[in-house]
């Protein structure tokens, strides 16, 4: 029963794979990003909306990462706070 999850994983990025080759064959039109101080730059549609999808993830994920490094400092002073051994008293009065 293994297999068939897999196989259709396999099929459905094939699938997408496909869509997104096609997706690139489609918007190979030369754009122009014009720059502050006239710089510009030329390159095809789908280089631009690459590298323009490529950089918001890389700025999501470093905008997340002091929330997660927070989460993880926290996770381990639960844990050993945890494994930490309960303090004994001692009573010695009724």
């Amino acid at each position: 029963m293994r297999p068939f999850p897999r196989l259709l994983k396999a099929i459905l990025y094939g699938i997408l794979f496909l869509v997104l080759l096609g997706f690139a064959a489609k918007n190979t039109v030369p754009v122009v990003v014009r720059y502050y101080l006239g710089a510009e730059w030329q390159a095809p549609l789908v280089v631009v909306l690459l590298v323009t999808f490529t950089l918001g993830a890389v700025s999501g994920i470093l905008a997340s990462l002091g929330y997660l490094m927070r989460m993880r400092r926290e996770l381990l002073r639960l844990r050993r706070r945890i494994d930490a051994p309960a303090p004994t008293t001692e009573s010695g009065t009724p």
